[in-house]
């Protein structure tokens, strides 16, 4: 059983009852080793989206309050430059590379984690924790063959260490466009069971490349099967309307969703693991946020986002926990401009820059595509608030949070995750001793010290539509990041010796 792979975790007593919300706060009892958990995955959030980091054009500031109560890492990193990995690795502790099938899932993808994987959830849920998974998944469901979304669907999060579970099964642009919760379709007409194919069409429902004109946000580049709520999707869906979700409510029902979990068990200790939509494509914001920020929809849904961890926020504080909440937010990967749909959002950039001063994005293996905003909060541990500027990286919250609760992992549990809980809660501004980064068609780079060296590839240069630069390309890089942070400069036929040496550590990390 996984709870064997799981040692010093001492017998705990039943979960309190579940009383819900209350506007009265409560006596707070800080356990410095047993904090509230909420870890929130914003998607495709770039490190310049954020006033916090230095944007001018929009304003964050709900998220900047966050940082300023805690702290703002500024060299912390994503294991991949696309979302399936990058939580697959995080969930796991676990490089996503070394396993098959770890690319972007399609939305009816099996469940990509083994069951007798032992996950951050299920170390929670063993240590007593209450552990709930809310909002964008995308980490496949149910068993091999695909996912059959009209009965019980297992296995599922809950499979995996997680008591309750409402999830977008995969992206906002992929069918089917349904939440799940609990391992069933969240309001599914048994009489009209859904069908789901990401092979052929389906069905008699219209699509973006045989109606064009029932379109209302038209696709840039594919995005052009079953439309839904006007929207061309990815794949091909029929059946369960009264379960399709409205586009401009989903940053609402998965934020609500939330609130209610973390009301629910303010009385005992929680993990919740929340990923957004926003601001994933299609950009769809809801009305209180459309045409606000001056920046076209991409900017509206910046604006959702911040609205949601201000939400957040608002919950604990007026439950009266905030202070023995650990609280991190961050993104999955780099930001992408245009990714598939006519939404202007490069010509309404209007100065805007999400990549800050870094290049490539989503999908690349430069630092744009992985160097991400990551945020940690927690105010009766984290006392020296400001700026975490020691190398970091996503695959190490899970031995981190381990530590925290004075869990021995087993070897073999959770690989390539280090206990890094000084630097997380900001005691040492120590770097990392090297962080590898995994780009969409899986070339890795290494980055150690302020060398970041990236390995030959044969692989396109160019990613598709975007237009991204993928760090592709038959030569070794070298980069120095502490004077070329941009990566403007190859500086490899300079350093032979440095190459050598960060070649020989991704091999041996890599095993290639």
């Amino acid at each position: 059983m996984k709870k064997d792979l799981l040692l010093g975790i001492s017998a705990m007593s039943g979960l309190a009852a579940i009383t819900g919300c209350s506007p009265a706060q409560k006596e707070e009892t800080v356990d410095l080793k047993r904090p509230n958990v909420i870890f929130i995955y914003s998607d495709d959030l770039g490190i310049g989206d954020l006033s916090c980091y230095g944007a001018t054009k929009i304003s964050t500031p709900n998220i900047d309050s966050l940082a300023s109560q805690g702290l703002q890492f500024t060299n912390a990193y994503a294991t991949s430059a696309t979302s399936t990995p990058s939580r697959y690795g995080m969930l796991t502790g676990t490089y996503p590379w070394r396993k098959e099938n770890t690319g972007i899932a399609p939305g009816n993808s099996e469940l990509i984690i083994d069951t007798t994987c032992v996950t951050l959830a299920d170390v929670f849920h063993d240590a007593g924790y209450r552990t709930a998974a809310v909002g964008k998944w995308h980490l496949g469901l149910g068993p091999a063959g695909g996912t059959n979304f009209n009965g019980l669907i297992k296995p599922n999060t809950q499979s995996i260490g997680f008591d309750y579970e409402f999830i977008i099964p995969a992206t906002v642009d992929r069918v089917p466009c349904v939440f799940v919760e609990n391992g069933r379709v969240a309001g599914l007409d048994p009489s009209d069971p859904i069908t789901v194919s990401y092979d052929h069409k389906v069905g008699d429902w219209p699509t973006g490349e045989e109606n064009p004109e029932l379109v209302k946000l038209k696709p840039s580049q594919g995005h052009n099967n079953t439309i839904i709520n006007g929207i061309p999707r990815i794949g091909w869906m029929t059946g369960g309307k009264s379960a399709l979700w409205n586009d401009e409510e989903i940053a609402d029902v998965i934020t609500d969703k939330a609130k209610k979990f973390i009301c629910e068990s303010a009385d005992t200790t929680f993990f919740l693991y929340m990923g957004t939509q926003d601001i994933h494509v299609p950009r769809i914001p809801h009305p209180r946020f459309a045409g606000k920020s001056g920046l076209g929809t991409r900017g509206d849904v910046i604006l959702q986002l911040d609205w949601t961890i201000g939400e957040i926020m608002h919950t604990l504080d007026s439950l009266g926990i905030a202070d023995n909440t650990l609280f991190i937010f961050t993104s999955d990967n780099g930001p992408v401009i245009d990714d598939g749909y006519q939404d202007q959002a490069a010509e309404m950039l209007n100065g805007h820059t999400p990549m800050g001063i870094y290049r490539g994005g989503k999908y690349s293996l430069y630092e744009a595509g992985t160097r991400i905003p990551f945020i940690v909060r927690w105010p009766a541990r984290i006392k020296n608030h400001g700026k975490q500027e020691g190398l970091f990286s996503q695959i190490d919250v899970f031995a981190s949070m381990a530590e925290i609760l004075g869990v021995q992992l087993q070897e073999g549990v959770a690989f390539d995750s280090r206990p890094r809980a000084k630097a997380l809660l900001g005691d040492e501004q120590t770097d990392r001793e090297y962080v590898v980064e995994q780009n969409l068609n899986n070339t890795l780079a290494i980055i150690k010290g302020e060398w970041k060296y990236l390995e030959p590839s044969d692989k396109p240069a160019i990613e598709g539509w975007t237009k991204t630069e993928l760090g592709n390309a038959p030569k070794p890089q070298l980069y120095n990041l502490k004077e070329d942070p941009s990566e403007k400069n190859n500086v490899a036929g300079q350093n032979p010796e440095k190459v050598k040496e960060l070649s020989a550590l991704l091999k041996e990390v890599s095993g290639k």
